[in-house]
C-alpha cells in the first residue's frame, strides 16, 4: 500500500515538514514518488518513520539516528553495532523511567497528604 505525505502526517502525528526534513537529512531513505512528483510512502517507510519517532522520543539526536539507519542499511554484518546502540539507549530510557517513577511517587505522596488534611477539616463540627 502507498500513502501520501498528508496521509502519513495524519496517521503518525508528524508534520509534513518534518517528514521532508528527515528525508533530506538522510534519516529516512529516499521516498518513491508518483508521476506528479508527490512522495508515496510504503508500509516499510511507515515502519521506519515510527522507529525514527521512537528513537527521537528517547533523546537520540538526528545524527545518532542517522548512524542507526546506516547500520541498518549495512545489513547483518552490523547487527551487533545496532544492538549495542539500542542497548545503550535502552539503559538511558530505563534510567529516565526510574526517575519519573520516583517523581510520581513523591507527587502521589504529597497529594495523599493534602487529601488527609482536607478530610481532617471536613470532619470538624
Amino acid at each position: 500500500m502507498a500513502y501520501t505525505v498528508k496521509e502519513v502526517s495524519e496517521k503518525l502525528g508528524i508534520t509534513t515538514h518534518t517528514l521532508r526534513f528527515y528525508e533530506k537529512e538522510g534519516v529516512l531513505p529516499p521516498i518513491d514518488r508518483n508521476m506528479n512528483g508527490g512522495r508515496m510512502y510504503t508500509d516499510f517507510d511507515m515502519d521506519m518513520i515510527e522507529t525514527v519517532q521512537a528513537l527521537r522520543s528517547t533523546g537520540l539526536s538526528l545524527g545518532e539516528i542517522k548512524q542507526y539507519v546506516e547500520l541498518y542499511n549495512a545489513g547483518d554484518s552490523k547487527l551487533q553495532e545496532r544492538k549495542s546502540l539500542l542497548a545503550q539507549q535502552k539503559s538511558k530510557v530505563e534510567d529516565q523511567i526510574f526517575l519519573l517513577m520516583k517523581t510520581l511517587e513523591k507527587i502521589n505522596y504529597k497529594m495523599a497528604l493534602i487529601d488527609a488534611q482536607e478530610n481532617r477539616f471536613e470532619k470538624l463540627p
